[in-house]
Parts: C-alpha cells; structure tokens; sequence
C-alpha cells in the first residue's frame, strides 16, 4: 500500500440514485481533493444535471490524475469494460447492464486500492436483484468485498457494522435465509465477531471498548425456556472473549438491549457497541434512528469502506429528490478511519 489518501466513490447502480447522491456528495463537500468517483461518465454527467448543478466533468485514466484537476471539476475515473450503453437502461427498474457496471466498478476500485492508488472505498448503494441478473454471484457488497479482498485463496473474516452518532451494531450473520442464519450460528462465529468488533472500536479511538451481545430467542431465551442458543453459543463465546480482555457482557434480551446502549445527550449509553445475531434484529434499531445519519462499515477487510445505510430507491431515481446524507455521513466515517 502507497501513503495516498485517496476515497473513492463508487457510483452503485446506474438506474438508482447512486449517481446523484455520488455527486451531490461530492459537491457539498468543503474538502474534496481526496475524494474521485469511480463509474461511467454518462451517467454520472446526467446525475449532476439531475442534481440540479453546474459542474464540469472530468474523466480521468486513473485515481493518480486526482491530483492534476483544479478543485471544481467533478473527478471521475471510468474503468475499462463498463457497458457502453449505460444511459439506455430505464431508470428505476432492474437492469443486468447496470448490476455488470456496478459491480465492475467495485472490483476496478479494489484492484486500485490494492496497488496503492487509493486508501479506501466509499460505496454507492447497487441492487442485488440487478447483480444477480447479470450472474454476479454475491448477495451483496459485504460478500463481494471479502472475496476480493482475499489472499492467496484465503478470504479475511469480515462482519457488517451500522453506525450513526447514536448506536453501534455489528451483525455475527447477514444476508442469508433466517432459517440459515440460526444453524450458522456457533460459539465460533459469535466470538469471532466479538474479536473484530472489539479491534474496530480501538481503531476508532476507544482504549476499552463495551460490548453488549444481544440473544437470539425472545427474552434471550428465558433460562432455556425459549430456546438453548443463549446457553449454548452465545454465553460461551462471552466468556472465551472475555478471557481475551474483551469487555464483552449479555446475552440481553434483544427487545431492550439497543435502547440501553443508545448514546443521546439526554442518556449517556451504557455500551459502545451492540453485536447482534441476525440481520434485522441489529439494523432495524439503527434504521429507526434515521437512515440520512447511518453508515455501513465492513470490518476485517484491509482497507476502508463505508456506504450509506440505504438502497438504490429506485421510485425517486432521476427526480432530484435524492438525499446525500448518508453518504456524506459514510465519507466522513471514511476519513476518520484512514486518518
């Protein structure tokens, strides 16, 4: 890896407002000569129209031309091999096209982090769906990044963390079946997570992290009476993590651990974190919160990346109406990792 501190701002799905939110991000920023968006430059010169601004753009050969464009002109690298007929796809509707598109620039974006041209990734959201149609074989950007991420056949053990100003929450499964997630569950698994999660939180800045485990069944299983994951995986995993010096606690009942752990200025939190063991019982909490404020960090991987904490909302795609918040959250969280 270079000493660039280079993000790069993938564009996401072409029919969604990835684009939009890409740009605007870029234009309300007061610093931008760190940051190149990484998608085709049709597109990307529509959604600024869209956006209602007047920015020249700029299609660069590579993220290391960043530092040669004057500081008003909208930096964007095209990788070799987009599809050329981008602009033609419908808006807001699924499109293999776009799901190739987004997912080439993901891979075009690693490869340029992986030879020191960049120092982290800031992604725009794609669609499964259109991934899917154009046989990309990943669920989604966590999956994909680990695999791409991989050395010499090995993938780095990642986990999904949800992030805004008032709550943390890690997830020990993602996407996958609820049926599937419940057998994945292992005391491995669960401590591995509560590994990674504790090393994030230090990189972050904290000296002792606090972690609170949430339970899997109603209660966190009552004593066994509503299931025996608690007893089994989840308590076991605590311990072994706290042997580790991890300030690990629980398992809490799900339903109340994430108001506990809530930082407010009114209610100081009593975690620093909650690591969660399916996918909607830690985002529904932090999506309750206010989606313009919440950041998707992958932990494990070697680099940086964040991404806002919504979909491609196809139904206002094109109408102006999109929201950069969040991914101007995701940029700061970016910066403040890398720094």
């Amino acid at each position: 890896m270079s000493e660039s501190k280079t993000l790069l701002i993938s564009m996401g799905d072409a029919c969604g407002i990835g684009p939009e939110i890409a740009v605007a991000a870029w234009a309300a920023e007061a610093r931008r000569e760190d940051l190149c968006l990484v998608g085709d430059v049709g597109v990307l010169r529509r959604a600024v129209a869209w956006q209602g601004l007047s920015l020249p753009v700029a299609r660069l050969a590579s993220p290391d031309e960043l530092a040669n464009l004057p500081p008003d002109c909208l930096p964007v690298w095209q990788p070799e091999g987009l599809p050329t007929d981008l602009l033609d796809c419908p808006v807001g509707r699924i499109n293999a096209r776009a799901g190739r598109a987004a997912a080439a620039c993901i891979e075009a974006a690693v490869a340029a982090i992986q030879a020191g041209q960049a120092a982290g990734l800031v992604t725009a959201p794609l669609h499964k769906e259109a991934l899917h149609a154009a046989g990309v074989d990943y669920p989604g950007h966590t999956e994909m990044l680990q695999a791409l991420a991989a050395q010499e056949g090995v993938a780095p053990p990642v986990r999904m963390m949800l992030a805004n100003e008032e709550l943390r929450t890690v997830l020990v499964t993602i996407h996958m079946a609820l049926r599937e997630a419940i057998d994945m569950l292992s005391i491995e698994r669960v401590l591995q997570t509560l590994q990674i999660s504790d090393a994030a939180l230090r990189r972050f800045g904290l000296t002792a992290p606090r972690i609170a485990v949430a339970g899997l069944n109603p209660h966190a299983g009552e004593g066994g009476l509503f299931g025996r994951e608690e007893i089994d995986i989840i308590a076991p995993a605590i311990r072994l993590a706290r042997q580790q010096g991890i300030a690990a606690s629980g398992p809490y009942a799900p339903d109340t651990i994430f108001m506990r752990a809530r930082n407010t200025p009114t209610h100081p939190g009593e975690f620093d974190l909650v690591v969660a063991m399916t996918h909607d019982h830690g985002l529904i909490p932090v999506k309750y919160l206010g989606v313009e404020q919440g950041v998707n960090v992958t932990l494990g991987l070697p680099f940086v990346r964040t991404s806002p904490d919504h979909g491609t909302a196809f139904d206002i795609a094109g109408t102006g109406r999109a929201d950069a918040s969040s991914m101007r959250a995701a940029i700061r969280m970016a910066r403040r990792l890398i720094t």
